[in-house]
């Protein structure tokens, strides 16, 4: 019997350290919501080529800030599912 080479897919909480693990965090939750970027971005007020760079790991501007304010504070964000 063959087992599959097909890797589990990483699931959250995710730890916070670059854009793409922003990124990583934000393209799990979606596909797990069953959305597509343009829904997400529709139903969040984005446009869809933003949460396309978030989601590729592009470093904004608004990331960069994030970043560095969690540096300076000595803590890290985690992203998890909530129950809202």
């Amino acid at each position: 019997m063959e087992t599959p080479n097909v890797a589990p897919e990483p699931h959250g909480p995710y730890r916070i350290y670059t854009p793409e693990s922003i990124g990583a965090a934000i393209r799990h939750f979606r596909t797990q919501a069953g959305m597509t970027q343009a829904e997400l971005a529709e139903s969040a007020g984005l446009h869809r080529t933003y949460l396309s760079n978030l989601e590729s790991g592009k470093e904004t501007e608004q990331v960069r800030r994030i970043l560095r304010v969690l540096r300076e504070l000595g803590v890290r964000m985690t992203i998890d599912e909530a129950e809202w």
